[in-house]
């Protein structure tokens, strides 16, 4: 076994065990406290919501229970109780609330949410509590109260900010994902074009409508803008599209050349264009202005992507030594780092904390040496890394949650295209769409 390699069944012991291996604790430290996922989980239950006024028999609530049911489930630092043990009661207020019957078991919980839902015909109202069941003195860790016009959209919005500040309060001071888009190539349509889903692959929608193909969606560290690659009988540019206007926008750096967008922190762009000759590493002003090279190798030198931390590096894939290899630079070129050893790397993406590259790999890449594209993480600084998916269908594109605890990609694992996710240990993976050939998936940075 080689020494970089941590088995993925010994991963998942960390992340649910209370105590570490003795043997493999070197390997392990850096993935628990680098992904945020803790060895132990807070158990927590989320009570159906009390309805009040018009919404007794509304199906605004089964809407909202659920999807604050199901935020909580992915969140990946909770172990939530099964409604099927869970106490049959609906507390629509902290007077309401039987602490004893959550904590008992078999719910054994040790946070409750619960609170009301009503509706008087145009608007949504929700009260929300989080209290710890264990501390009968003073229970309230969270108080929220929220009013939005009346539809089952604003009831998943609204069961998305109360699962965010629920995980905001429980996680460890970060944000929760709940509110975050993926945006991703589908060609549900009849074309490649870009879409953009929820988090939880509810909301499909499409963006672009340019009848032609759409490739590579990169959003803005604002959310204000998703820069992607445009194929039409012009070549390939790069485009942007306005997400506070809803319609595409002039973007000036086009050389019919252009490929795989990525932003930086500051919101500089980095890309790959052939516009000298070889494939190379271009990195741009936001308006493609003051375009200037900063690989020059024999070679492809492709995809991108910024350390979203410092915006002081750019790890990207390379061709100059034969077969596609994964190398990390400083963002003005210098100190060039090879980090994998082999194989056929594709599609880097770095975790918002700046610790990992995320990138779909086939380390046993070759005439007849059996293998499969899966995704991997390694860890910077030591090079160690782990395998997430394994040989069930081709995997790539990973991109990072902004949490840094989920990792959404492409696989093949049904027989076509589909966006999966899971968790940055290698768990719940599960997809997000289903039909249509989906590719390429970038989540968003908040």
């Amino acid at each position: 076994m080689s020494r970089n390699h941590l088995p993925s069944h010994l991963l998942r012991a960390t992340l649910v065990a209370a105590t570490l291996l003795a043997t493999t604790a070197f390997a392990q430290d850096w993935v628990r406290s680098g992904t945020g996922l803790g060895a132990e989980k807070v158990r927590i239950a989320a009570a159906s919501f009390k309805p009040v006024g018009d919404a007794q028999n509304s199906p605004l609530k089964q809407t909202f229970d659920n999807t604050l049911y199901n935020d909580l489930q992915q969140a990946g630092i909770f172990d939530v109780v099964s409604k099927s043990i869970a106490p049959p009661l609906e507390p629509g207020s902290p007077q309401e609330i039987q602490l004893a019957s959550w904590s008992a078991a078999p719910a054994n919980a040790q946070m409750v949410a619960f609170g009301s839902l009503g509706t008087d015909g145009s608007r949504l109202h929700v009260n929300g509590w989080l209290f710890d069941a264990k501390n009968t003195q003073s229970p309230q860790v969270l108080g929220k109260q929220y009013d939005e016009a009346s539809n089952e959209g604003n009831a998943r919005l609204i069961a998305h900010r109360f699962a965010d500040a629920i995980i905001l309060a429980l996680g460890g001071g970060i944000n929760g994902i709940a509110e975050t888009k993926i945006y991703f190539v589908s060609a549900r349509s009849g074309h490649k074009e870009i879409w953009q889903m929820d988090y939880d692959g509810q909301g499909a929608t499409p963006l672009t409508k340019q009848g032609a193909i759409a490739l590579s969606p990169r959003v803005s560290p604002d959310n204000s803008r998703v820069a992607y690659v445009s194929l039409s009988d012009r070549g390939s540019n790069i485009r942007m599209y306005s997400l506070e206007l809803n319609r595409p926008v002039a973007f000036g750096g086009t050389s019919g050349t252009d490929y795989s967008p990525a932003w930086a922190p500051d919101g500089k762009l980095a890309f790959s264009s052939s516009r000298t000759g070889d494939p190379e590493i271009w990195v741009s002003d936001s308006n493609g202005g003051a375009a200037r090279r900063i690989t020059a190798y024999r070679g492809p030198d492709v995809s991108p992507c910024w350390n979203p931390k410092t915006g002081a590096q750019i790890a990207w894939i390379s061709g100059r030594t034969g077969l596609p290899q994964l190398y990390i630079m400083d963002a003005d070129g210098a100190n060039v780092q090879r980090m994998t050893d082999g194989g056929y790397a594709t599609s880097p993406s770095w975790s918002p904390n700046g610790q990992f590259l995320a990138f779909a790999w086939n380390r046993k890449y070759g005439p007849g040496a059996p293998g499969g594209q899966d995704i991997y993480i390694m860890d910077i600084a030591s090079k160690r890394w782990i395998q997430l998916t394994h040989e069930a269908g081709r995997n790539d594109f990973p991109s990072w949650s902004p949490d840094g605890r989920h990792i959404v990609f492409e696989s093949t694992r049904g027989g076509r295209s589909e966006i999966f996710t899971m968790l940055a240990d290698g768990t719940q993976q599960h997809p997000l769409t289903r039909g249509g050939s989906n590719t390429q998936p970038n989540w968003s940075w908040k």
